[in-house]
């Protein structure tokens, strides 16, 4: 799909490459003035980090090496006392970043290590000079790696990124902290953590996707002058404000009908805040008309206990626990049209887990899945992609590794890859959930949200979530849309919530709901 209008694009290494090479073979813009600008937007952040004091500059032997250069150089030429460290000999640099050694005033550049340069980590020391450079300088410059990095720091690389942690200043990063995958966030091996982060013309996915958005620190896009229209097309992109234009508005014509019907289907023993939750926050969201379809046992506690605007239905249950035989039920209930949501407080009895098989295939109306509906379908996210209907999944990575068959913690260390294998195979959009939730289309295109909300760290979230995205649906926005515009608007509603509760420990599910009609209006100022 191509990038929404209310997304910022987030290039891939490789698609910034292709940027790179267009800038300069295309528009005639000469490298080195690339070079010098990402340098300078480099030294720039080194003055807020610190204004006066030793700053040390570790470079690789690439272009990042070669920004790094080109900030010493500035910085000398500002009255700072500035050490460079070379990862390589300087024999071994080439192209731009050769001619800015080449133009360094001042002290020559130190060897950052001793030792079989190539060897083992083991095998290789810091340098004297090198350590007393680190342990004295009140900003350090990690220039070693580029966004071209990918795999395993090892060897020398690892030695110094080590180096880089283990010395007391704080880190500016060049580009990407050395380390982390720029295209997805994958961090395997040692990877520097810093204070701040400098990337170049755009964000890239991994400084926005965890754990490398853990690694970055305080973020800046620098413009080097690149200019617009670059034909490369981000397979990613950051979720902006804007996304809350999206968001249905009610007219002079509009009843509770035309508002959109959200049904939620869930519940059992122990577990019916979750239904109530979700269908309050489906309310909140916008949605005119809301059903509750429950265990037929649970009924009273949640027409007695809940809203009073909330509808409710009991269904054929066993001990609490929903079964197949409530299935047609559930398929009436659904008949007068809307969108359904599935799985909230659900349970994981046998007889749950086959009517939520069941409804999930039969229903034929656009559906989220979340919590226990998705419990479900564990080793069997193939099965959803015979709906005809959209479909929208709402795993945390625990959900998520069972839908898979996999770890919950290879899920976190890959979670692009991770969401997007999900999305493909039950063709459906995924919500991955986080303080990076991730919002993955079939054909892979992925937004990412901005995160930033504390609040959210709370029992009984995700089932408002799963209320706000199936009220979009309800109001017939898209799926992608109404997992983005939810995923934003239930973003946003935790952080008024946090205002509003004085902090963030402070916040419970219900305060977010609370929250959610200011949230509207308070989307475009954040």
């Amino acid at each position: 799909m191509q990038l929404p209008e209310w997304c910022a694009p987030l290039p891939s290494a490789s698609q910034m490459r292709a940027v790179d090479g267009w800038a300069i073979e295309t528009r005639k813009v000469p490298s080195l003035d690339l070079m010098e600008r990402a340098g300078e937007a480099v030294a720039r952040a080194v003055e807020r980090v610190s204004t006066d004091g030793p700053v040390t500059v570790l470079c690789g032997k690439g272009n990042n090496g070669g920004d790094g250069l080109v900030a010493a150089r500035l910085l000398r030429a500002a009255a700072r006392p500035v050490t460079v460290l070379l990862l390589v000999g300087q024999e071994e640099l080439r192209g731009d970043a050769l001619e800015n050694l080449r133009r360094l005033p001042g002290d020559p550049p130190v060897a950052l290590l001793e030792g079989a340069r190539a060897g083992e980590a083991h095998d290789l020391t810091v340098s004297t000079r090198a350590r007393s450079a680190l342990e004295e300088a009140t900003v350090i410059v990690d220039a070693l790696l580029g966004t071209g990095f990918k795999g395993v720091a090892e060897g020398a690389v690892a030695a110094a990124i080590d180096a880089v942690n283990d010395a007391p200043a704080p880190v500016v990063a060049v580009d990407v902290p050395s380390g982390v995958d720029a295209s997805s966030g994958v961090v395997e091996g040692p990877a520097v953590s810093a204070a701040a982060t400098v990337t170049f013309h755009a964000c890239k996915p991994g400084l926005w996707i965890d754990p490398g958005k853990r690694r970055r620190g305080r973020l800046q896009t620098a413009d080097i002058g690149i200019p617009r229209g670059a034909p490369v097309g981000a397979q990613a992109g950051l979720i902006e404000p804007d996304v809350l234009a999206l968001l249905p508005r009610r007219g002079a014509t509009s009843t509770k009908f035309t508002s959109g019907h959200a049904l939620i289907v869930g519940g059992s023993v122990g577990l019916t805040g979750a239904p109530a939750m979700a269908c309050e926050a489906a309310m909140r969201a916008g949605a005119g008309y809301v059903t509750a379809c429950v265990p037929r046992s649970l009924q009273p506690i949640l027409a007695s206990g809940g809203r009073p605007e909330m509808m409710t239905r009991g269904l054929a249950e066993e001990d609490g626990a929903l079964v197949p035989k409530a299935l047609e039920e559930a398929l009436s209930a659904a008949r007068r049209g809307g969108a359904i949501a599935l799985g909230p407080g659900l349970g994981r009895t046998d007889g749950a887990v086959a009517f939520a098989q069941q409804l999930a295939r039969e229903v034929a109306v656009p559906a989220v899945i979340d919590a226990d509906g998705l419990n479900a379908h564990a080793g069997a996210l193939p099965l959803l992609a015979s709906r005809r209907h959209p479909t929208v999944l709402t795993p945390h990575a625990g959900e998520l590794g069972r839908l898979l068959g996999i770890d919950s913690a290879e899920v976190q260390m890959r979670r692009l890859e991770c969401v997007r294998q999900a999305a493909s195979e039950a063709s459906a959009v995924v919500v991955l959930k986080g303080d990076d939730t991730l919002v993955a289309a079939p054909d892979g295109f992925v937004a990412v949200s901005p995160g930033a909300s504390p609040a959210l760290a709370t029992a009984g979230t995700g089932d408002v979530l799963s209320g706000v995205i199936v009220a979009l649906l309800a109001q017939g926005l898209s799926a992608f849309d109404a997992a983005c515009a939810g995923v934003y608007l239930h973003l946003v509603a935790g952080r008024v919530a946090a205002v509003d509760q004085g902090c963030e420990e402070g916040v419970i599910a219900t305060d977010v709901i609370a929250a959610l009609p200011r949230a509207r209006g308070r989307g475009a100022s954040t």
